[in-house]
C-alpha cells in the first residue's frame, strides 16, 4: 500500500489560494484493516477525517499528533479509482469556513466513530496549511494497492 494526499485551500471567493500534494504515510493500522476486510471479518468502514497542528507521528501511530478540535468530519465521499487507476481509493474531506481554523500540519482518516480518534489508518505531517477563519479546505487522500 502506499499513497498521497492532494489539497486545495480557496479563500471566501472561492479563489484557488494553495494546492500541493505531499506522500502519506499507510498505518500499521490500515495495513490490519485491509487483510480485515478482505477475510470477511468485521471491522467498521473508513469513515472520519481529523486534522492536526503537530508532527512526528509513525506508522505505528493510531492517532494525530495535536488534534485542532471542531476538525473531525464524516468522509465527504469515497470513490475507486477508474481505468489504469482502478487499484486507487480515494477518500475526500472538505472544511468550510468557520471549521478547523489554525495551521494544519498533520492529517488522518479514520475507522470508527465520530467521537473516538484511536485508529488512524493514514497519516501525514508534511502539511503546512493556513486556513483561515473564511477559508475553505479540500482534502483528497489516495490509497493505491499494487504497485500500477
Amino acid at each position: 500500500l502506499k499513497g498521497q494526499v492532494n489539497y486545495e485551500l480557496y479563500d471566501a471567493s472561492g479563489n484557488l489560494k494553495e494546492s500541493g500534494t505531499i506522500p502519506n504515510t499507510i498505518t500499521a493500522g490500515m495495513d490490519s484493516h485491509v487483510a480485515n476486510e478482505l477475510s470477511g471479518q468485521t471491522d467498521g468502514a473508513i469513515g472520519f477525517i481529523a486534522l492536526g497542528s503537530g508532527t512526528g507521528q509513525l506508522s505505528t501511530s493510531t492517532d494525530l499528533s495535536n488534534y485542532i478540535s471542531s476538525s473531525l468530519i464524516a468522509l465527504s465521499g469515497t470513490l475507486q479509482g477508474t481505468g489504469t487507476d482502478d487499484n486507487d481509493v480515494i477518500y475526500t474531506g472538505f472544511w468550510g469556513a468557520g471549521a478547523a481554523t489554525n495551521t494544519i500540519t498533520e492529517a488522518g482518516i479514520f475507522l470508527g466513530s465520530a467521537t473516538i480518534r484511536s485508529d488512524m489508518m493514514t497519516y501525514n505531517d508534511g502539511l503546512n496549511i493556513v486556513k483561515g477563519a473564511n477559508d475553505t479546505l479540500k482534502i483528497d487522500w489516495t490509497v493505491t494497492f499494487g504497485a500500477s
